[in-house]
């Protein structure tokens, strides 16, 4: 649902986005005469094109199939009904049978559709959406694949197994969640803060370096995306400033 109310804002307010994204101020011809200095400059600024360009897209396939995320969600409110809300999601995420499926290291398996307007834009921005959808899994779970190995080591375990004891009262049970005071304390004193600091940044190396083809998929498919969409930004801009009389600069 928390997909369903980003995109039940106003489709303006999307344009905004991606005009804040995209530097430099003026648009830039599309394709291979674009100039590459136009892209955002930081991280947080490129995850908020694509986020945008995605949304942009994913409005755009749900208008083809005569719907709008707005007016669908405004629909359920006023009849009072859910066939609107179900409509809309399965425009969104697709349905029946899921074709992509991915399990992890963690034991997690993680399933999703070919035929909604989310994979859609997905394929629009990142060219082929099953290795996306693989590599993007993987990445964004490597720090729990780390975790799990750290788990897994003897040196965590003991510290661990001190620290139970020491959040544990005398002669009670074990709190589900200590008071953060005596959580600290006990990370201090158990020695489990400092195995956990010197362990991690080593475990997450490892994965990387075992996941090393995913993440290099995953930095080439979200660089196709970028590109993709500041075009789309500039197909978007070009045509606007031309009806204005001006020329992109």
């Amino acid at each position: 649902m928390r997909l369903l109310r980003a995109l039940g804002a106003a489709v303006s307010v999307v344009l905004a986005l991606l005009a804040l994204s995209v530097l430099g101020g003026c648009a830039t011809p599309t394709g291979a005469g674009r100039d590459a200095a136009a892209l955002p400059r930081t991280e947080r600024e490129r995850d908020d094109l694509i986020k945008a360009a995605q949304q942009v897209l994913v409005e755009r396939c749900l208008a083809g199939r005569g719907l709008s995320s707005k007016g669908a969600v405004g629909e359920r409110r006023a009849d009072g009904t859910d066939d609107a809300d179900r409509r809309l999601q399965g425009a969104l995420f697709g349905r029946g049978r899921t074709e992509l499926s991915v399990t992890l290291a963690t034991g997690y398996t993680v399933k999703a559709h070919t035929d909604g307007c989310l994979a859609a834009a997905q394929r629009e921005l990142y060219g082929d959406e099953r290795r996306w959808f693989r590599a993007e899994v993987v990445v964004n779970n490597l720090r729990a694949e780390a975790g799990l190995r750290l788990k897994d080591d003897p040196d965590h375990r003991a510290a661990h197994g001190r620290w139970v004891h020491c959040v544990t009262p005398d002669g009670g049970p074990r709190p589900e969640r200590p008071d953060p005071a005596v959580a600290a304390r006990c990370d201090r004193e158990s020695g489990l803060g400092e195995v956990r600091a010197r362990l991690e940044p080593a475990l997450l190396d490892q994965v990387r370096a075992e996941r090393r083809d995913q993440l290099t998929t995953y930095r080439q498919l979200r660089t196709r995306a970028l590109h993709r969409a500041a075009d789309l930004y500039a197909e978007r801009t070009v045509p606007e400033n031309r009806e204005k009389g001006s020329s992109p600069s």
